[in-house]
Formats: structure tokens, sequence, C-alpha cells
């Protein structure tokens, strides 16, 4: 007779934190469905978590060890043992650092899940400063610095306590088809059927923006602009709760005086929205009590991205929402994230780290989590200067598509002497390495994590419930490594960093004094009331003690320490001959509920749902160019060109498209999956300038045109392929 058991752990398809049920029939899992019981997902989950067996039986999984056996690039390998591979890693590591130094190794990580913490903490054990995420200064992490600066650490929304939102203003955050924070996609329909109002900012009329009741539809790259003057109209209508900020804020008649140069009439000129609508946006939203601000990565992707998140957050403190139901809540950080050995680096190479000199929110060594600047690292990769990086590590990574100007990222991979890639899949960037290794998938590897993101009110555990082929989590390898290269990991097994995370908080909280790992998987879960309102005590935990409208870190690193708008540097207003050439405005970051970034894309049940990627064009401006809906479409910058599948709708403007991020063809059998068709970073730059205290580049606002792409041949491919039929994996 079978033996049938059901185990609930976390699902990581994404960066979330919704619960699972998955039975086991003889060890083997065969079913997942949502914990009806799960503390934040509440019982749900989205299509990518309920795809969890495709991706751990999927035949295309990367299986073992395997070393490059041809040219770089060329699509040869040949497959080593697990010893192998340590030892070509390890000499590797050696020969480039006698050649060149520590310092010309990066190591790479993919997004925030649970090898991220584990490569900075690899990272620093190794003696390198150069890390890097591809969404580190362009995804979440400009917001949290952001916040760290002016209230003191990052808050996130309060769907948990017993207060409803009255408004929530999305701002270029579309999280019911895009939750990549996992449980906010269910939580926001949750709120908006309690009864709360909902603005939304959003070049496009998304989902969310259809069941707004406010829709504001600004020019890509403008948000900045536009938050200013909502911010102008709060000011100076007095709308601001007065009792928090007299008490409270830092820097009011600073930014009063700031905001005078965008008035709503003005910014209507830049920002393409009416002037009525500003106003009647701002006084929405100050008029709820609580208001709760959603903002997105759509703010963090131009070159005056700090400022843009500065302004949004202005608003919510403004309105008082800071640390208080139904508004923005700091957390009660039951768990920390993994120690990543900061101690391990000496003073001598965190100064080397690139970009320290010119980006101090990203690298500076009191920067909130210091890392390196991409472009400089490729730079550094291309060209030498301002020292060679020669050696590359890839966690989760595929930054050939997910870092800016694929191009000039592709030339920098190629230039090092070694890249290792550990993956799930053959990717574009596998594809390119050296060595590749085989990665654990999501019920494969044991994780302690504290959600929601940064403020952690409660811990959930990933359990590995069982191993395919000869996979190994990225913990274990990094474990392993530097064992092998004699260094201190600081923890015998992957284990033990789990143990360090929870005697944190055994130390934070008594009730927890006896919670170790072993008794943390057996519960799953466990979380703490939150406490709202905790500045009141010792006040913020910035230089003023206050929440600080005028930021006192930004004006210490010589940076504007007031928000201010910054015309982007390719658009009709600061490139009008340009325009002539290339008449259109490019936004990206266009995603569905169905991928991850660049994942997924070779999981038959989720690309079955959405198997091309999709421009949208308004009609238009499809009739002036004779495109259909439907018809393959070229869409070309100064960068190149790549081709998407015109979805021709009224929900955006007539001057503007949008593109599809992250897409690639695993159904191509060619070494490149189809690297260059579709890939939105074809067309981005990764040339300055960039954002002076983040140092991000822009991954919108770029002039475009498009024209018709009669030959695609893309479509046939994808039907002739596994993705379209019923396979069993096993």
């Amino acid at each position: 007779m079978a033996m049938i058991e059901t185990v609930k752990t976390l699902c990581r398809n994404c960066h979330g934190s919704c619960v699972a049920e998955v039975t086991l029939k003889d060890g083997k899992p065969v079913k997942i469905v949502p914990d009806k019981d799960s503390p934040l997902s509440r019982g749900r989950m989205c299509p990518k978590g309920l795809a969890g067996l495709e991706l751990l039986y999927h035949p295309d999984r990367i299986k073992n060890p395997m070393k490059r056996t041809g040219a770089r690039g060329e699509g040869k390998w040949g497959r080593i043992s697990w010893d192998e591979a340590y030892d070509i890693i390890c000499e590797n590591i050696e020969a480039i650092t006698k050649k060149y130094g520590r310092e010309a190794i990066c190591v790479a990580t993919g997004t925030g899940r649970h090898h991220m913490n584990q490569c900075i903490r690899f990272a620093n054990t190794l003696g390198t400063p150069n890390w890097v995420e591809p969404g580190f200064a362009q995804c979440f992490f400009p917001r949290v610095a952001v916040a760290k600066m002016t209230i003191g650490e990052f808050q996130c929304c309060d769907y948990y306590g017993e207060v409803n939102p009255e408004c929530v203003l999305a701002w270029g955050h579309n999280h019911i088809l895009s939750g990549h924070g996992g449980e906010n996609l269910f939580l926001i329909g949750d709120a908006m059927r309690r009864g709360a109002k909902l603005i939304v900012v959003d070049p496009r009329r998304t989902v969310l923006a259809e069941q707004a009741d406010i829709w504001i539809q600004p020019r890509p790259g403008t948000d900045a602009a536009l938050a200013l003057a909502m911010i102008h109209v709060i000011i100076h209508e007095e709308l601001y709760d007065k009792e928090f900020v007299e008490k409270w804020v830092y820097g009011l008649d600073a930014m009063k005086a700031r905001t005078d140069a965008y008035p709503p009439d003005k910014v209507a000129e830049i920002t393409w929205v009416p002037e009525d609508q500003i106003r009647a946006a701002a006084q929405m939203f100050a008029a709820a009590k609580p208001g709760m601000m959603e903002w997105g990565l759509a703010l963090e992707h131009t070159l005056n991205c700090v400022q843009a998140v500065r302004a949004v957050g202005a608003i919510q403190i403004l309105t008082g929402n800071i640390d208080t139901p139904g508004g923005w809540m700091e957390g009660m950080g039951i768990t920390p994230p993994p120690p990543k050995n900061e101690d391990r680096l000496s003073l001598e190479m965190k100064k080397k780290r690139l970009g320290i000199e010119d980006h101090k929110l990203l690298a500076a060594l009191d920067a909130p989590n210091p890392g390196a600047h991409i472009p400089t690292v490729l730079a550094a990769m291309r060209t030498g200067k301002p020292y060679p990086v020669k050696g590359l590590f890839l966690s989760g990574n595929n930054g050939l598509l997910s870092v800016a100007e694929t191009q000039k990222t592709y030339e920098a991979h190629m230039a090092n002497d070694f890249v290792c890639c550990m993956d799930l899949f053959m990717t574009p960037s596998a594809e390119i390495s050296d060595l590749v290794l085989p990665a654990a998938s999501w019920m494969e590897l044991d994780e302690v994590v504290g959600f929601p993101a940064y403020t952690a009110n409660t811990i959930l555990v990933q359990k590995e419930l069982t191993r395919t082929h000869e996979c190994k989590s990225d913990e274990e390898f990094y474990c392993e490594l530097c064992h092998r290269l004699g260094l201190d990991w600081g923890a015998e097994t992957p284990e033990g960093v789990l143990e360090q995370q929870l005697s944190v908080t055994r130390s934070r909280f008594p009730q927890f004094r006896d919670l170790d790992f072993k008794r943390m998987k057996e519960l799953t879960y466990v979380s703490v009331p939150p406490v709202y309102g905790k500045y009141k005590k010792n006040g913020f935990n910035t230089k003023t003690k206050k929440a600080e409208l005028y930021c006192t870190k930004l004006e210490s690193w010589g940076y504007d320490p007031l928000p201010c708008y910054v015309e982007p540097p390719e658009t009709p207003v600061s490139r009008p001959d340009l325009a002539e050439q290339y008449p259109l405005i490019l936004t990206t970051g266009g995603r569905v509920i169905y991928f991850f970034a660049t994942e997924n894309r070779q999981i038959p049940s989720l690309r079955n749902k959405h198997p091309f990627p999709l421009v949208d064009i308004h009609p238009e401006t499809a009739a002036a160019y004779g495109v259909n809906d439907g018809d393959w479409v070229f869409i070309e910058t100064l960068r190149g060109r790549i081709t998407q599948k015109a979805n021709v709708t009224d929900g955006i403007d007539p001057r503007v498209v949008n593109c599809e991020y992250g897409w690639w063809y695993p159904e191509e059998k060619n070494p490149d999956h189809g690297l260059w068709e579709s890939n939105v970073n074809v067309l981005t730059s990764i040339d300055p300038p960039f954002d002076p205290a983040m140092g991000t580049y822009a991954l919108r606002a770029f002039l475009c045109k498009i024209y018709k792409n009669d030959g695609c041949k893309i479509e046939e491919r994808y039907y002739n392929s596994y993705l379209c039929k019923k396979q069993k994996l096993t």
C-alpha cells in the first residue's frame, strides 16, 4: 500500500509567502494545493506555485554538473561529477585571484529568494566587494533604501490587521497580475471588496486600473513631477495631517518651497495628466484615513529613480499614514535575513567596490546594503577599467535577459576568463558559461524567511521534500565551496545559517526561546501581532528622529535632499531631433501572472495561457502603421530591434507602446534560445546618465518606432514544440 503524507511548505516560485500543502506518495510530491490556514496568502496560490510539479519534474531541468567542451556559447557540454566541478571552480578562483586580485571576481545573484542573501554571504566570505543583482538598483531596493533614510525602516502595506484602508493609491504596480510579492496579488482585492477606494497611476489601463475610482495615465518617466504636483495640492490646500506633520515630520517648509516649481497646471503639461485629475487624486487620498500607498518598480526604471521614490513616499508621510493600522506598517522583525558575513570583507576591499565613488546610496560603506554598480562592473569586464573583472558566478541569474542593453551585457559575459552558472534550466546566460551546476527548486531546499518583506511579522519555513537528480541548493554549494577554499563560511551546514537566523528570534521574543529549526519545520509558520506607532517611543531612526521630507542622509552625501523631476534623456522633449526618426515612446516591464521575471516559459500549463509576448499599441497608432491585432511587429530603438505580437488596445496612449519583459524561447534549441528575438533589453541602454545616488539606468521612456514583421516564425516554432502538447512529465 502506498504511503500518503501531506506536508505544508512555503512556495517560493516568486518572492512571495504563499503556503502550499504538498501531498507525497511514497515520498514523492504528487499534488499541490493552497494551505487554507496560511497566515498571509489566506488559502490562495497563483498559477506559478500550483504548477510546481511541472517545474520539479521537468525533463529539461539541469540534472548534473556540466563542463563546456566546445567554444563558449556553442552548446557543447560534458557531464562531470560534483567533485570535478568543485576542483575546476577552486582552480579558477585561485588563478584569477593570483593574476588580478579577489576583486576581479563578481558574484551575481538573481531575484530575492533563498539564494540572494547566500550569494552576498559568499561574496563577502570569498573576499570580493563586487556582488550584483539585476534589479538591485532597478527594483524594490531603491524603495527600501529611501524608506530607511527617511522613516528609519521599510514599511509594508498593512493588509493584516483589523483596519481596512479607506483608499489605496497603487503607483506603477499592477499586482493583481504581476504580484511578485506573492500574497499581495490577493490582498489588494480583499481590501477593495471591503470598501477601499482605489487610485491607480499607470500609463496602461491595467486590470487594476479598470477597477479604479481614478485612473491616472502619465507620460512614462514623469512620475516624480506628478507626485510633486500632488504634494503641492496637499500642502498648499493644507490637506496634510497637521498633528502628525507638526510633531513628527522634518522639512515641511522646504518641501513646500520645492513644490512651488510644480503647480498642477505646469505638471499637467509635463505629464499629460489633466490638472483637475491631479487635484482630485491628491484630495481623495489626503481625505482617506487611513490611506495606503502601493508603489511598484515602475518608479525605479529611470535615472530619476531615487527622487521619484522620494516624492511618492512623501505623500504617505504628509498624510500621516506611517506605521498606522491600514496604512504603512513597520513590522516586528521577528527574524532577520541570513547573516551576510560582512566582517569577512576587509575595509581595503570594501573601498574597491565598483561604484563606491559615484553612487553612494548603492555602494558606499554606510549604504543600507552595499552592492556594486552593474554598469560599472560590466564595463570593467569589457575594458579592464578601473580594474579587470575576470570571473563571474551566476546564481539564478539570467542577466542576458534581465540586465539592460543585451549586446553590451553579452560582450561583458564573454570577456570573462571563467563563468560558472547555477540554475534550474539552460538559460541563454547558462549557455555562455564554462561550468553549469544543477540548482534545487523550491520543494528541494530548506529556508527560513520573515514576511512581509523587510517587516517580518511572520516566520515561514520552506522544506526540502524531495531531491531530483544531482541538484543542490545554492546554500549547500557555497558552504561546501568555502570549506574547500579554506574560508570561514561561519556554519558547518546550510542548516547552521538557518539556526543563526532563529537565534535572533529567540533573543528578541521570549515566547520563542525554544524555537529551533526542527521545531520550526513542525510548525511551518509562527507570527507575532503588530505593534503600531513605534516611533512614538524613541522617534524615527533618522538623524532628526523625524520622518524626513528633507533627507539629511542624501544631503550628507552631497545629493539633493528634496525630490525633484528630471526629464528622461531620450524623449520628444529632450531629443526632438531623435523623435523625428523614432516618434513613439517605449515603456517596458509589462508582466503576466504566469511568469516570474524571465522564468517559467518552459512550463507547458503556464506557457499555454500566454504563449507569446505582447506589445500594446493604440488603435490609432496601429492603423497609422498598418498593424492589425495579432500581427507580429518590430519595435526598434537606437540599440536594436525585437519583435512582439500586437495587442491593439485603447488602454494606452496613442503616443506610447508597451513591451513585455523577460521573453526568451526555451523551445528554440539553438544555444541562444531566441535571446535576441523578443527580449526587451535588446532595446534598453546601460550607458549613462545614471541616477546620481543609486546608479539606476533607464529601462523605460525611450524613443522607438514600430513596423510589421510579416516573416515571423515564432508561432510556428511554438505550435510544433512540446509546450503546446499535453506531456506527462516523469
